[in-house]
């Protein structure tokens, strides 16, 4: 199972990186306007979301109008050895630091550390998604431990192309709320 999911991660990371820039723009686009008229959006007073990298999904306009519309918008921290994630409250970009592999986290020292039980959307990122809501993440398993201990709402934005019939599962496994596809 863990080579079937390590393979399916580098043939989607693989299809992710050769679109175009405005194929990227046009499915980013189709998915924030999903977001946006988004039930689970529109009451969320909290945003739980990741600074993109790459080929993700850009978060930057995500995060500009959850400000926009005064949400409060909180990011992880990743702890490599204990393998968790710690939210923390974003008022301003300058608050990141690049840390390990070039990621922009929270710099804990100017961010206020934000519990579970404090954000009511988390947007959870991935690589590939079956139709029973389960993903398949970059391989550390952080957010299926985080999402043990939260109990809010979860999407995931993906693109057609990242849905699969079927993800083989273990008990930890833990699968999304919502997904919102680009077409």
């Amino acid at each position: 199972m863990r080579e079937e999911k390590q393979l399916l991660r580098r043939q989607m990371k693989d299809k992710l990186n050769q679109l175009t820039p405005d194929q990227k723009q046009t499915i980013e686009q189709r998915l924030y306007e999903k977001l946006w008229h988004n039930d689970s959006w529109k009451a969320a007073k909290s945003i739980g979301i990741t600074i993109s990298q790459g080929y993700e999904w850009d978060t930057t306009p995500i995060i500009k109008k959850a400000w926009e519309q005064g949400k409060q918008v909180v990011v992880p921290k990743c702890f490599p050895k204990e393998k968790q994630l710690v939210f923390y409250q974003l008022n301003d970009f300058q608050q990141l630091e690049s840390v390990y592999y070039g990621l922009l986290e929270p710099n804990p020292e100017t961010s206020e550390k934000v519990l579970s039980n404090q954000i009511d959307l988390l947007l959870v990122p991935g690589l590939v998604f079956d139709k029973n809501l389960y993903r398949i993440g970059h391989g550390g398993g952080f957010y299926d431990r985080y999402l043990t201990s939260y109990d809010g709402k979860t999407i995931s934005l993906i693109w057609r192309e990242q849905l699969i019939e079927h993800i083989a599962t273990k008990p930890y496994d833990i699968p999304v709320d919502d997904l919102l596809i680009d077409s």
